[in-house]
């Protein structure tokens, strides 16, 4: 039986997360759940699971419904005796202490939060390895490289190749852009996600966070991290070996089989899920992404080269201009505009937690400041 803290419980991947824990009751205990401010979703979730170790991020929220709340209490969960596994399914930096800490605890990760690794990924993988724990991606994309490579080493990777849908635009313009809806930008074509990270999704700004990531996760380096395009999104990530093979994982995009996959390494169990048949999709199609109309992605690439916390800066700037859009705050490309000026008034330094917290909280007072001009 492992034992699992789930921070992020009441949003989309937590929810999918405690699907799967219904599907294997036998494999899989919650013995702790974290939420922002849904208190009353996360008392119904810890009823049907037996779970006394609760916590809200909000502590306003947590005082209302007399629950405990705030970071010190979230790690208290992340770090529990009676966790073998946490998920990490929260948005923003603010998952990193509790990472940390649960980390510095011994116990193994499951990620789903991108900006833990794209922020502080030079600090988290070295102590991974000095705690000797085991992280899983829950991202599909970085959890179909993870399959990929299992029995390998870094040193036979060629090249590592993320796929992306291209989200609702793929092919336009950007004068299309600038004309661009929230209720477009929300028709997401396969995936169905929460709204910022569908906005991310549009800006290809997800694809760049996931190249900073896949950068710390699996130690290449940023050039060796290769973005295409695959409308169909089936082939979830390849890896380009350096005898020129080249191995996929593919399936129906669904987030619990990466979940499932996260959950219950490094076996494999029988689940619920339709399995993918090749003769449903016969054709499969590869573009290149357009750096010049989507430059999110490329923005994500020269934060990573310029590194230090300019990552960081970058990932708090887009937060905040993605949620204006979900507003109507801002245009759709003034994301991108917005974002490039954060990292242009931005000096990095040596990404220390106290450097990423004051990075994060400097950023996101310039993006917003940039946003209501």
């Amino acid at each position: 039986m492992k034992r699992i803290a789930i921070l992020g419980s009441t949003g989309s991947i937590g929810t999918q997360t405690l699907d799967i824990v219904r599907q294997h009751p036998d494999r899989l205990r919650v013995t702790g759940l974290v939420a922002n401010r849904s208190a009353t979703e996360l008392i119904s979730q810890a009823k049907e699971f037996g779970t006394k170790n609760v916590a809200l991020m909000d502590e306003k929220s947590a005082r209302e419904h007399l629950l405990p709340g705030g970071i010190q209490a979230i790690i208290d969960i992340a770090t529990h005796p009676e966790v073998d596994l946490v998920v990490i399914a929260v948005a923003g930096v603010i998952g990193l202490e509790p990472t940390l800490a649960a980390i510095n605890a011994k116990k193994d990760i499951a990620l789903a939060s991108k900006e833990v690794l794209v922020a502080a990924g030079q600090i988290v993988m070295p102590l991974v390895a000095e705690n000797g724990i085991t992280l899983t991606p829950i991202d599909s994309e970085h959890s179909a490289l993870f399959q990929c490579l299992q029995g390998y080493s870094n040193d036979q990777i060629h090249k590592l190749i993320l796929t992306a849908s291209g989200g609702p635009f793929r092919g336009k313009s950007g004068d299309d852009l600038a004309k661009v809806t929230k209720a477009q930008v929300l028709a997401h074509p396969t995936w169905t996600m929460g709204g910022k990270i569908t906005v991310d999704s549009a800006t290809l700004m997800n694809k760049g966070l996931e190249v900073i990531e896949a950068h710390w996760l699996f130690g290449t380096s940023i050039e060796e991290v290769n973005v295409v395009v695959h409308p169909q999104s089936i082939i979830h990530s390849m890896v380009q070996f350096k005898d020129s093979s080249v191995l996929a994982q593919m399936g129906w995009p669904d987030m619990r089989l990466p979940i499932q996959y996260a959950l219950l390494y490094p076996e494999r169990t029988p689940n619920h899920l339709k399995p993918w048949n090749p003769i449903e999709t016969p054709t499969l199609t590869f573009e290149a992404p357009d750096p010049e109309t989507f430059q999110c992605l490329q923005l994500a690439y020269q934060a990573a080269r310029e590194g230090g916390t300019m990552p960081c800066a970058l990932n708090a700037a887009n937060e905040e201009t993605a949620n204006a859009f979900l507003k109507e705050s801002i245009g759709f490309l003034e994301i991108a505009d917005i974002n490039l000026k954060v990292m242009q008034s931005h000096t990095p330094v040596e990404p220390t937690l106290d450097n990423i917290i004051a990075t994060d909280a400097w950023a996101r007072i310039t993006a917003r400041e940039l946003i209501a001009k």
